[in-house]
């Protein structure tokens, strides 16, 4: 879907947590469907993830990752920016599919946006966060987003499971990779995916700008 012409919408700000795990299948990754009645990306399978809001800027963290992935990030945008767009990641990952990314620890927010955390006596934690990838949607789209792609072991780093609090994800499930590739995927998701890849096997290697490769492998991000 185009917007109008002449009309180039700002990108909002989005973070997305992909989890993983080890079973007795390999690894697993957490992926949910869209539901139909959403006009971006219906019935695609997707990692937990959404747009930053205003809160997320003075979430209640337990820390934040460092190195060369926050310095990455912090190239092209402040770090309460990064750090906004991790605590995204971690609360959509809680909304969406029930997982708690955090650590014991008491909150002080009243914010709603963190009732699942402090009703668990936990305290959410970007600290285990990993960047993969960042993906900005093409110009002219009715929606757009500056989305970046984090990776957790929710073996180590998610400390509770609570009942889903959105529809915004059905169908939401451990695959392994080889299933993953048989989902219905954007084309970012299955770039992504990729990426993560990438970055299990050389743990040293950096994340990269997924809109300068994808023009170079001439696929539509978002």
């Amino acid at each position: 879907m185009t917007a109008k012409p002449g009309l180039t919408l700002r990108p909002k700000l989005a973070g997305t947590l992909i989890l993983t795990r080890q079973s007795k299948r390999g690894r697993e990754i957490l992926m949910g469907k869209r539901s139909t009645r959403h006009v971006f990306m219906p019935e695609q399978y997707v990692f937990p993830g959404g747009r930053v809001d205003r809160a997320d800027s003075y979430a209640p963290l337990a820390g934040m990752m460092e190195g060369e992935d926050l310095a990455c990030m912090c190239r092209v945008m402040s770090e309460r920016r990064a750090r906004a767009a991790a605590a995204a990641a971690i609360r959509e990952t809680a909304e969406e599919a029930g997982y708690l990314v955090g650590c014991e620890g008491r909150i002080t927010s009243r914010h709603p946006n963190w009732n699942a955390f402090r009703k668990s006596s936990l305290q959410p934690d970007a600290r285990p966060l990993r960047l993969i990838a960042r993906a900005i949607t093409p110009p002219r789209r009715v929606r757009r987003f500056d989305a970046w792609f984090f990776h957790a072991d929710a073996d180590e780093a998610v400390a509770g499971i609570v009942k889903r609090e959105s529809d915004e994800l059905t169908d939401v499930r451990w695959v392994t990779r080889e299933e993953a590739e048989a989902l219905p995927l954007p084309h970012v998701t299955r770039f992504v995916l990729g990426e993560l890849d990438r970055r299990l096997q050389q743990p040293a290697s950096r994340p990269r700008h997924i809109r300068e490769l994808a023009r170079r492998m001439q696929i539509d991000p978002l």
